[in-house]
């Protein structure tokens, strides 16, 4: 069955899947997880609903079928901007072709993709013909929560707070308004390379605090 969520924050439709399940990029090749992981807000809370979870499950079988990309394509025709994978990753090939065809045929539509695939070589095609269309921007994140990232590879890094932004990035604002994007679409726009996320929530905070103290 064909499911799109609402992101709180962002207050557009989102497309989703299950946290870390999905997330083969999250894991170092000792197979822990990289420090951004750790802290994941689609972990806990409202996530780990059985609402939340039966929805994402879904969503990793149905786009599968044939008629996924038509469907998305059709609930899309009125949306101005849309969010893919605010839990979850494109964590095979066939289904990041998908997402490409569906971003193709909705020119209209701003597309923002965030996503830690770009480690693997194989998804380097699909994601550069997605970031060459005017309506897409991916973001290919920084593993780390220090505010580490390497200019022109990674799109978005968590750092610490506001006071702690990295030189050559735009500060992420919503959370100091409410945790809420309000009318700001910054993620979505191509001009701006990196945007730095402050950390987030009590999970996000205590792998600083271990990081800081190790």
């Amino acid at each position: 069955m064909f499911k799109l969520s609402k992101t709180s924050k962002l207050g557009t439709y989102s497309w989703s899947l299950q946290a870390l399940t999905t997330c083969p990029a999250s894991l170092k090749d000792d197979g822990t997880l990289v420090d951004a992981c750790k802290g994941c807000y689609a972990t806990t809370g409202f996530y780990f609903m059985p609402d939340a979870i039966a929805l994402r499950q879904a969503n990793q079988d149905d786009w599968k079928r044939d008629g996924w990309v038509a469907d998305m394509v059709g609930a899309l025709k009125k949306q101005s901007h849309f969010r893919w994978f605010d839990s979850g990753d494109v964590y095979a090939l066939p289904l990041a072709e998908k997402i490409f065809e569906v971003m193709l045929a909705t020119p209209n539509v701003k597309h923002w993709l965030p996503t830690r695939m770009a480690k693997f070589a194989k998804f380097a095609d699909v994601i550069r013909r997605m970031q060459a269309l005017p309506n897409v921007m991916v973001r290919f994140s920084s593993d780390s929560i220090n505010g580490v990232y390497t200019k022109g590879v990674h799109g978005s890094v968590i750092c610490h707070d506001a006071d702690s932004v990295p030189e050559g990035t735009k500060l992420c604002e919503a959370y100091s308004n409410g945790g809420k994007c309000g009318d700001c679409r910054d993620c979505y726009d191509k001009e701006i390379e990196v945007i730095a996320y402050p950390a987030h929530g009590k999970k996000m905070h205590k792998v600083i605090k271990l990081s800081v103290t190790a």
